[in-house]
């Protein structure tokens, strides 16, 4: 969903980060309600924001991967400036476009052998620094909840495929409506199911195009890709 963005939220708190243990997983994991897809990598090889070239289906490193941060204008060549908000992907940090949807972030790195992410609300400048610092990634979003709860106003009108990264029961997650609904609903999916925290994913028509790998290695497209989705700039990489 393209987003030309002209300010940057500020607001000043953030959660501690999480740590989360490699596990031996299927490269991901599919649960299912009524209304809703979640996808939970396993993180055995950690995760990154690939930008500029989405990642292989080919490739068997890799788990899943989904558009990320909102990509900010429809170039025919990639620039890190193109996407909305300042992130760091492999360790770099990168300046991006101003974005006033951007009310909050994702970060994630190693600390020695143990991952960590946080979900920070408000100004994450210092954070991006973090996990660059720590060869990590990261990058700005929309929040949809934070520490439990919804955040407020309502952010998006009509109804769409929607999708959210999201921490449920201590494990990371990407969430996708199974139908188009409207946001409002769902929000409410998702604080049924229990999330804790929800960062929106760039999931308009084209930008919603992404894949995962099952136990057995076979690769499931979601959405087709179609024409706009060759100016997608980033993508949430998930790897086995």
């Amino acid at each position: 969903m393209l987003a030309a963005c002209v300010a940057c939220t500020s607001l000043q708190s953030e959660k501690p980060m999480t740590d989360f243990t490699r596990t031996t997983l299927p490269p991901v994991e599919v649960d299912t309600t009524a209304e809703l897809i979640a996808y939970y990598p396993s993180l055995g090889g950690g995760m990154d924001l690939v930008c500029g070239v989405m990642p292989a289906t080919t490739d068997p490193q890799v788990a899943m991967c989904v558009e990320g941060a909102f990509t900010h204008a429809l170039l025919d060549h990639f620039e890190h400036t193109n996407i909305d908000g300042d992130h760091v992907a492999a360790g770099v940090r990168h300046a991006g476009a101003r974005c006033k949807d951007n009310s909050g972030a994702f970060i994630y790195y190693y600390v020695g052998e143990k991952p960590v992410w946080r979900f920070v609300r408000g100004n994450y400048d210092e954070a991006l620094n973090v996990a660059a610092a720590h060869g990590g990634m990261g990058f700005g979003q929309a929040l949809i909840v934070y520490d439990g709860q919804r955040i407020e106003p309502l952010w998006r009108k009509g109804q769409h495929f929607y999708r959210a990264l999201c921490q449920h029961r201590g494990k990371l997650c990407v969430v996708d409506s199974r139908q188009r609904v409207d946001y409002a609903t769902f929000v409410d999916e998702l604080m049924r199911y229990g999330v804790s925290y929800a960062l929106y994913l760039d999931m308009g028509s084209g930008w919603n195009h992404s894949w995962w790998r099952d136990a057995r290695g076979t690769v499931h497209e979601i959405h087709p890709r179609i024409e706009k989705s060759r100016f997608c700039t980033n993508w949430v990489t998930f790897y086995r």
